[in-house]
C-alpha cells in the first residue's frame, strides 16, 4: 500500500434506499499521520447523502435521486461510445455543465467511486481539472484532501484501471500539486502539497508493484511544472517552476538514470518494459524542463542549448550518463529506441559552460563513440546537435573524428538517395554538413578536416535523389511531391546552397551536365507533351531551384572570381529555359507552375547577390551574362526581371501564390535606389505606370479572387514608389497615374448614389475591397508631406465617404471591412513626418474627423449584430475591432492634430471615438483577450496613449470600466509580449501618478480651456473595489523579486506610486512574504525588500512620485535582477547600490 503518505482514506459504498427513490454513500474517512515508521488513524463513519455542497467530507445532506446519477453515468458512456454524433453532442453539452455546477466536486467524486464505466472515472478526472481553474475553483482544504483521496484511490485501484483513465488521474494530481506547490501551513511549517513527491519518489525504487505508478506519477508532474496550464500569470508559474526545478527535480533525475542502469544486463519482460518506457519519459521530462524560463520552443532546432543548473554538473561529468543511454540503445526493443535517442539529443545539448575544456572533449568522445546510424529521424537530430553544439576544431580533436566522418557522409548519401525518408530528417543531416562546411574558414588550413572529400559526394547524392524524386512523382510512385511545400524546400536549399560551395566546380559541373540534357528534351517537347518530357520539366523545376540554391551561396563566401564564372554559366542556362518557357506561354501552350516559382526562386537569389545595391558590383558573373545573353550590364539583366514581372502578371493572373511571388520581386526591386532608379527609366516600367488596369493585367479585375486582391496592395506600392522618384510639386503625373483609381471611385460614388436592390452587390463590395486595397498601396508608399498632401486631396471627400458607406452597409462582412480600416490605419500613419501639413491647412483636423466618424459608424453597427460563434469570433469581429485600435492609436501618437480644438469648438468626434473605443473592448471576453497578440498589442498601445494626453476622458468612464482597466493593465504586466508589458507599465504609471497628485493635492487644480475635466468615477472605482491596487502590486511585486523580469525599467516604473498608493497592504505583504521564509533566511530577506524601497519608509519624499523617484527604484530593480541569488532569487550585496541610488535621488530632491 501507500504506507508512506499521510493517510486520508475516503470510500463510498452506495446505499439505495427504495422508499424514498434517494441515492446514499456510506463514507469511511480516515485521517493519520504517519510517525516514527507507524501510523495512527482514527475511523469515522458517517452517512453521506451526495451530492454536497459543503467541504469534501462535510456531513451535510443533500438528496440526488437515482435516476439522476444513472442518468449522469450514461451520459459519460453514450459521450465516448456512442456513433450518433447528435447523441455524443448532447452528452457533451449535459457534461459541460458538471464543471460549473456548485456540486461538482462531489458529484465527481460520486463518479470516481462508483460510475459503472471507465468513462465515467476519465470525466470526473478532466471536470475536475476544469473546475481547478474555474473561477469557482475548490478552496485549500478541499484540494488537499482531494490531492490525497486520489493517491490512496490509484494505490488502490490502478491495477484495474484502464491506462487512460490512469493517466488521467495521474494529471490531475500533478495538476493539483502544482496549484498548490507554494501553499504553506504556518501551523506545521510545512509545504503539505510538497510531501508527496519524496514518498513517490522512494515507492518507486522500493516496489515493484507500484513502481510503474510512481514512475507516471512523477513523468506526469514534472511535465505539468513546465507548463503555464492551471496557473494565472507568468511570475507565478516561474515561482512554481523554479522551486520545483531546485528542491526535487535533479533527485527525481538521478532516480530516473538509476533506475535505468539497472535494466541494462538484465532480463526484461513485458511489465518492466512499460516501466523502462516511464522512465525513459521521466528522464526526458527532466532534460526538456524549461531550467531558465527562457520558454523555448522544441519545434526548432536553431541554438537548442539545455540549460542544466550548474549543481546538475556532477551528473553529467563523468560521461556515465550519456553512455548508459547508448547502452540502452542497444539492449532495449527498438519500439523504445526513438525515446532513447531522444534523451541522448537534449544530452547532446548540454550546455557548454557546464564542463570544463578536458571534460567536455571527454563528453563529446562518449557521443561521437556512441553515434550508430539507427532509428533515423532521431539519429539525424543527434547528429545535428553534434556541430550546433561543439566547435569543428573540437570534433577535430576525437580520436575517431575520421572514422565518424566517414561512416556520417556514407549515412548521408545513402540517406539522401532513399528519398522515402522524412524530408524533416534530410533537414536535420544537411544542417550538420552546413555547419560544419560553415565553420572551414575558422580553422587552420593545414587541419584535416576532410570536408573537401566529403562535401561533393554529399552534394552529387543529393542532386541527384531529387531528380530520382521528381521521376517517381510523375510516375505515381510515392504520394506527394516535396515541390507542393516551398517553405520546406527553401529551408532545405539554405543549407544546401552552402554545402554545394566546398569544391563547387565540381558540384557546378554536374549541374550543368545534367541541366543540358532535360533541357534539350524539353527544347524538343511537343504539345501535348510526352512522358519523357513530363519527367523533364520536374527534373528542370529542380535544377532551377538548385542553380539558385547554388547562387544563394555566394553571399556567404570570400570573393572568388572564378565561383562568379560558374555562377554566370548556371544563370545564363536558367534564363534561357525561362526565356523558352515564356515564348511558349505566348503560343498558348500552358506553363508550368512549380517551374514558374523556381524561376522566381532564382531570379530572387541572383538578385540578392549580384543586383542589390548592398553589394559590390562584380564583373565576372556579367561577363558570362553578355557572352552567352547578351547581357552587358545591369540594367540589361533589370530588363529581363521586369518583361519576367510582367509575363507572369498577364498569363498567371488566377494563381495567387505566383502573383504574390512575382510582386514581392517587383517591390524587393524597387526598394534598391540604385536599382529603381534604372527601373523607372525602362519603357517596360513606363507601361506598367501608365496601364495598370483590368484591361491589361486581369489580376486587377473585380472579378479576381479575394485572396489574390491582397496582392494589389504590394502592386501598388512598387508603383508609386517608383513614380515617387520623378514626382515633384507638378500635379499632373500624380493624377494621371491616379486616373484609373479616380474612375473606379466614380463609378462607385454613382452606384451608392443610386440606392437601388437592383445592384449586384457581390460586385460593387469586390470594387470596393480592390479599390481600398490599391489606395492602401499608394499610400504606404507616400513618405513625404508634399506627396501625402496630393494623396488627401485626391481621397478628400470621395474616398472617405466611400470608406463610411461601406462599413455602414456591410458592416457584417468582414472581407469588406477589414480592407476599408486597414486602409483608415494606413492613412493615419505619421511615418516620415509626413503628416505636418502647411499651417494653412485643415486637413489634419478633416482626417481626425472621417477616421472617427468611420470608426463610430461600424462600432455602433457592429455592436447591434448578433453575437457569432466563438470559433469564428476574431475574423468576424476581434480583428476589425483590432484594427480600429491600431487607427486610434496612430491618430493620438501621430502629434499631427490638436485635440483641444474638438472641445473648444463644440466638436464631439474625440469623444465620440474614445466612447467608441471603451464600448468595442468590452465586447472582448476577457478569456480572449490575451489570446490574440494583435488584439492586446493594439489595445495596450492605445490605452498608453489615452493616459497620455486623456487622462481626464479615464476619470470619466464607469467605475466597472475603470476597474476592468486596471485588471487588464494587472494582466498586461506581466505578459510574455514586450510590447504588452511596456504599454501598461507606462500606463499604470501614468494612471497612478495622476491617482495620487489628486488624492494629495490641497489646492484646487487649474482648468484649461478646451480641456475635458476630471471625473469621480475613477475615485468610486477604487473605493468599490478597495483591493485592486493591493492586488496589482502584489503581482508586480512578485513578478519583480522572483522572476527574470525581462522588461526591468518599465515594470519598476509604477512601483512606487503602487507602494505610496497601497502602503499598509505593502507592509504586511513584506511582513507574510518574510514569515514564509525559512528562519535563518528572513533577515536577508528583509533586507532585500528595504533595499528594493527604502525611499518609501522617508517621510520627506514621500509626496514626490517623480522622475527621479521612479529612476531611484528602476535602479534598484535592476540591482536587484543582477545580484539575484539561489534563495528567492537575491543577495544582501546589493544593500550599498540602493542607498547609492538613494542619495542621489535626495540630492536632486534637494536641488
Amino acid at each position: 500500500m501507500w504506507s508512506h503518505w499521510p493517510q486520508l482514506r475516503i470510500t463510498f459504498r452506495l446505499v439505495v434506499n427504495e422508499s424514498h427513490g434517494t441515492l446514499f454513500a456510506t463514507e469511511s474517512l480516515s485521517v493519520g499521520l504517519e510517525s516514527a515508521g507507524f501510523v495512527t488513524s482514527q475511523l469515522v463513519k458517517r452517512i453521506v447523502v451526495l451530492p454536497i455542497n459543503n467541504e469534501f467530507g462535510n456531513t451535510a445532506k443533500v438528496h440526488l435521486n437515482i435516476k439522476e446519477f444513472k442518468v449522469l453515468d450514461n451520459l459519460c458512456k453514450m459521450l465516448y461510445e456512442s456513433v450518433d454524433n447528435a447523441n455524443r453532442l448532447q452528452a457533451e453539452r449535459a457534461l459541460a455543465e458538471l464543471a460549473t455546477s456548485p456540486e461538482c466536486l462531489q458529484r465527481c467524486t460520486l463518479l470516481l467511486q462508483s460510475g459503472t464505466v471507465p468513462y465515467a472515472q476519465l470525466v470526473a478526472s478532466n471536470t475536475l481539472l476544469k473546475l481547478l481553474t474555474s473561477k469557482t475553483g475548490v478552496n485549500l482544504q478541499q484540494r488537499l484532501e482531494l490531492c490525497t483521496y486520489l493517491l490512496n484511490y490509484l494505490g488502490e485501484r490502478s491495477s484495474s484501471l484502464p491506462p487512460f483513465v490512469v493517466s488521467s488521474l495521474c494529471q490531475l494530481f500533478a495538476r493539483l500539486t502544482k496549484l498548490g506547490w507554494l501553499d504553506y501551513d504556518l501551523e506545521t511549517k510545512t509545504f503539505p502539497f510538497r510531501e508527496p513527491v519524496n514518498s513517490i519518489a522512494r515507492l518507486a525504487e522500493e516496489s515493484v508493484d507500484r513502481g510503474l505508478l510512481a514512475v507516471q506519477l512523477l513523468a506526469l508532474l514534472v511535465s505539468d511544472m513546465n507548463t503555464m496550464a492551471g496557473v494565472d500569470s507568468i511570475s507565478k508559474q516561474r515561482k512554481i517552476a523554479l522551486s520545483f526545478r531546485d528542491c526535487h527535480l535533479l533527485d527525481i533525475f538521478k532516480l530516473s538514470t538509476s533506475m535505468l542502469e539497472k535494466v541494462i544486463g538484465a532480463s526484461v519482460d513485458q511489465t518492466q518494459l512499460q516501466l523502462v518506457n516511464g522512465l525513459l519519459q521521466l528522464s526526458l521530462n527532466c532534460l526538456t524542463f524549461d531550467f531558465i524560463g527562457s520558454l523555448s520552443d522544441e519545434s526548432g532546432d536553431d541554438n537548442v542549448t539545455v540549460q542544466v543548473p550548474t549543481i546538475w554538473r556532477i551528473a553529467f561529468t563523468d560521461g556515465g550518463v550519456i553512455s548508459m543511454f547508448f547502452r540502452l540503445y542497444n539492449v532495449l526493443p527498438m519500439e523504445l529506441s526513438g525515446k532513447v535517442l531522444q534523451n541522448i539529443v537534449q544530452l547532446s545539448s548540454l550546455r557548454r559552460t557546464l564542463f570544463s575544456s578536458n571534460e567536455r572533449q571527454a563528453y563529446l568522445a562518449e557521443i561521437v563513440k556512441g553515434v550508430k546510424a539507427e532509428s533515423f529521424h532521431e539519429f539525424c537530430r543527434v547528429v545535428s546537435r553534434l556541430k550546433s553544439n561543439y566547435q569543428l576544431c573540437e570534433l577535430m580533436k576525437v580520436e575517431e573524428y575520421a572514422g565518424m566522418m566517414a561512416l556520417l557522409a556514407d549515412f548521408t548519401i545513402h540517406s539522401l538517395r532513399a528519398y522515402e525518408f522524412s524530408v524533416n530528417s534530410t533537414y536535420y543531416l544537411l544542417s550538420f554538413w552546413q555547419r560544419m562546411v560553415s565553420s572551414v574558414p575558422y580553422v587552420k588550413a593545414t587541419d584535416p578536416h576532410l570536408l573537401n572529400l566529403y562535401c561533393p559526394k554529399i552534394t552529387s547524392a543529393f542532386i541527384e535523389s531529387r531528380l530520382e524524386y521528381a521521376k517517381a512523382v510523375v510516375r505515381g510512385e510515392v504520394p506527394e511531391d516535396p515541390l507542393d511545400d516551398q517553405v520546406s524546400i527553401q529551408q532545405v536549399m539554405e543549407q544546401f546552397a552552402i554545402i554545394c560551395r566546398c569544391e563547387y566546380d565540381k558540384s557546378a559541373q554536374l549541374m550543368i551536365t545534367l541541366f543540358d540534357h532535360d533541357f534539350a528534351i524539353f527544347e524538343r517537347a511537343t504539345n501535348p507533351p510526352s512522358a519523357d518530357v513530363n519527367i523533364s520539366v520536374v527534373r528542370l523545376t529542380w535544377l532551377v531551384t538548385i542553380i539558385g540554391a547554388a547562387v544563394q551561396g555566394r553571399a556567404a563566401f570570400s570573393n572568388s572570381d572564378e565561383h562568379d564564372v560558374v555562377d554566370g554559366d548556371l544563370v545564363c542556362r536558367v534564363l534561357k529555359l525561362m526565356e523558352l518557357s515564356d515564348g511558349r506561354l505566348s503560343t498558348g501552350v500552358p506553363g508550368n507552375l512549380k517551374l514558374e516559382m523556381a524561376f522566381l526562386y532564382t531570379l530572387e537569389q541572383f538578385r540578392k547577390v549580384y543586383v542589390s545595391d548592398q553589394i559590390q558590383k562584380l564583373g565576372r558573373v556579367y561577363d558570362q551574362l553578355e557572352k552567352n545573353l547578351g547581357l552587358q550590364d545591369e540594367s540589361a539583366v533589370l530588363v529581363v526581371y521586369v518583361r519576367k514581372i510582367i509575363t507572369n502578371l498577364k498569363y498567371w493572373a488566377r494563381e495567387e501564390k505566383l502573383i504574390d511571388q512575382t510582386l514581392n520581386l517587383l517591390n524587393e526591386l524597387s526598394l534598391g535606389y540604385t536599382a529603381a532608379r534604372r527601373l523607372v527609366r525602362l519603357p517596360d516600367i513606363q507601361l506598367l505606370l501608365n496601364n495598370h488596369t483590368a484591361q491589361h493585367f486581369a489580376f486587377l479585375s473585380s472579378d479576381t479572387d479575394l485572396v489574390t486582391m491582397r496582392s494589389r496592395t504590394t502592386f501598388y506600392a512598387s508603383l508609386m514608389r517608383l513614380l515617387c522618384l520623378d514626382l515633384s510639386e507638378d500635379d499632373p503625373l500624380f493624377i494621371s497615374f491616379m486616373q484609373p483609381l479616380t474612375d473606379t471611385v466614380r463609378e462607385i460614388c454613382d452606384v451608392f448614389a443610386m440606392n437601388t436592390p437592383s445592384v449586384d452587390q457581390e460586385r460593387v463590395q469586390r470594387a470596393v475591397i480592390g479599390l481600398c486595397r490599391d489606395i492602401r498601396g499608394v499610400a504606404i508608399s507616400c513618405h513625404t508631406k508634399m506627396v501625402y498632401a496630393m494623396l488627401f486631396d485626391w481621397l478628400y471627400p470621395n474616398v472617405f465617404s466611400i470608406m463610411a458607406r461601406s462599413v455602414e452597409l456591410w458592416t457584417g462582412c468582414t472581407d469588406v471591412v477589414s480592407p476599408v480600416l486597414k486602409l483608415l490605419c494606413e492613412l493615419c500613419q505619421n511615418k516620415q513626418q509626413r503628416l505636418q501639413f502647411e499651417m494653412s491647412s485643415c486637413s489634419a483636423v478633416l482626417l481626425f474627423r472621417e477616421v472617427s466618424k468611420i470608426i463610430c459608424t461600424y462600432g455602433e453597427r457592429m455592436l447591434a449584430l448578433p453575437a457569432v460563434q466563438p470559433e469564428n469570433a476574431y475574423r468576424e469581429r476581434y480583428k476589425n475591432i483590432s484594427s480600429c485600435f491600431a487607427t486610434l492609436k496612430m491618430a493620438l501618437s501621430g502629434s499631427y492634430v490638436p485635440f483641444g480644438v474638438f472641445r473648444l469648438y463644440g466638436d464631439t468626434c474625440l469623444q465620440d471615438a474614445l466612447s467608441m473605443f471603451v464600448k468595442m473592448f468590452m465586447v472582448i471576453p476577457e478569456s480572449d483577450f490575451h489570446s490574440y497578440a494583435k488584439i492586446a498589442q493594439n489595445f495596450y498601445s492605445l490605452l498608453e496613449c489615452i493616459a497620455q494626453d486623456n487622462i481626464c476622458f479615464l476619470s470619466n468612464v464607469q467605475p466597472d470600466v475603470f476597474t476592468s482597466i486596471l485588471r487588464y493593465i494587472q494582466q498586461g504586466t506581466v505578459s510574455l509580449d514586450a510590447v504588452v508589458v511596456t504599454a501598461s507599465c507606462a500606463t499604470l504609471d501614468m494612471l497612478l501618478n495622476y491617482l495620487y497628485r489628486r488624492l494629495t493635492r490641497a489646492t484646487p487644480i487649474r482648468t484649461h480651456v478646451g480641456a475635458e475635466p476630471e471625473g469621480e468615477n475613477c475615485i468610486r472605482a477604487l473605493e468599490a473595489q478597495p483591493s485592486l491596487l493591493s492586488e496589482v502590486l502584489a503581482v508586480m511585486l512578485n513578478a519583480v523579486i522572483f522572476d527574470d523580469v525581462k522588461c526591468q525599467w518599465s515594470m519598476s516604473r509604477p512601483l512606487l506610486g503602487l507602494i505610496l498608493l497601497q502602503e499598509e497592504f505593502f507592509q504586511q505583504w513584506k511582513m507574510d512574504l518574510i514569515n514564509q521564509q525559512p528562519a535563518e533566511k528572513r533577515v536577508l530577506f528583509e533586507e532585500i525588500l528595504m533595499s528594493l524601497i527604502f525611499m518609501s519608509s522617508i517621510p520627506a519624499i514621500k509626496p514626490l512620485i517623480t522622475y527621479y523617484g521612479r529612476w531611484a527604484i528602476g535602479d534598484n530593480v535592476k540591482l536587484l535582477s543582477s545580484e539575484r541569488g539561489c534563495v528567492g532569487g537575491m543577495s544582501s550585496s546589493m544593500q550599498g547600490g540602493s542607498f547609492s541610488s538613494l542619495m542621489r535621488y535626495l540630492e536632486v530632491v534637494k536641488l
